[in-house]
């Protein structure tokens, strides 16, 4: 048997270094696009379920059952449910494709929640004088809810997005070589359950860390704004807001 120091020779050479790579970049791309596609699709549902008319009303009914199921189902259940349900349709897929529709369909749901409580968060008498000006829906959400509605979705859509990348490791209960399937692989291979696990976290935090400070960076910069548009706003409160919202 290897001793340690000469486990840690072997783990280095082109072949593994390799195959960590390639799961490395697994376990980035499910984040990535899902997180992606969660915060375009979530963002749609949210301005969805703020729109009250009757046209609209079935997709919203559909939106809200399928947010409310996919954030109360374990990621698990939702992984195997799309693999059996695309198996019962005579689809032929692979298990990462499989497995990216479950992140993109789950990050959506939880995007979509963050997104509708940064909606509600701006003040309804805004949203009121914007509709007394004549706004359009898209003028609305443009000039009105997103810039205020930021600050609130900022930090806990970048908290989603640093826990989604260790989620992501559920998908190798399917089979998708990611971080977490390359680990029990290399240590089936003779390597030491410490040094593998221990080299799986130091990659999984420089996955997350950056991410994590970007958040951090962006909500300093969103409070900063604030407090700046509170220092130099009028006392009256009912003109500024009305003021304040003819688009350019």
């Amino acid at each position: 048997m290897l001793t340690f120091s000469q486990q840690i020779m072997n783990l280095f050479n082109q072949f593994t270094l390799e195959f960590i790579l390639q799961a490395a970049i697994n376990t980035l791309s499910l984040s990535a696009i899902g997180c992606s596609v969660g915060l375009i699709i979530g963002f749609l549902i949210a301005c969805l379920r703020q729109t009250r008319h009757r046209v609209f009303l079935p997709l919203r009914l559909v939106a809200i059952v399928l947010v409310e199921l996919l954030r109360r189902i374990p990621f698990l259940v939702t992984l195997f449910l799309i693999f059996f349900i695309f198996q019962g349709l005579g689809f032929s897929l692979s298990f990462y494709v499989i497995a990216l529709i479950a992140v993109c369909l789950i990050a959506s749901a939880y995007m979509a929640e963050i997104f509708r409580s940064g909606f509600e968060s701006v003040p309804h008498t805004q949203i009121e004088a914007a509709q007394t000006l004549n706004f359009s829906y898209r003028q609305l959400v443009q000039y009105v809810i997103l810039p205020q509605a930021w600050k609130v979705v900022i930090p806990p859509a970048f908290s989603f997005m640093v826990s989604f990348i260790k989620d992501t490791a559920l998908a190798s209960q399917l089979g998708v070589v990611e971080l977490t399937f390359s680990a029990k692989i290399l240590i089936s291979r003779g390597y030491s359950s410490f040094l593998i696990y221990g080299l799986i976290l130091l990659i999984y935090f420089l996955m997350s860390y950056p991410l994590s400070r970007c958040g951090q960076w962006l909500e300093r910069r969103l409070a900063a704004n604030a407090q700046g548009t509170t220092a130099v706003s009028r006392p009256n409160v009912t003109t500024t807001s009305v003021s304040t919202l003819t688009p350019p």
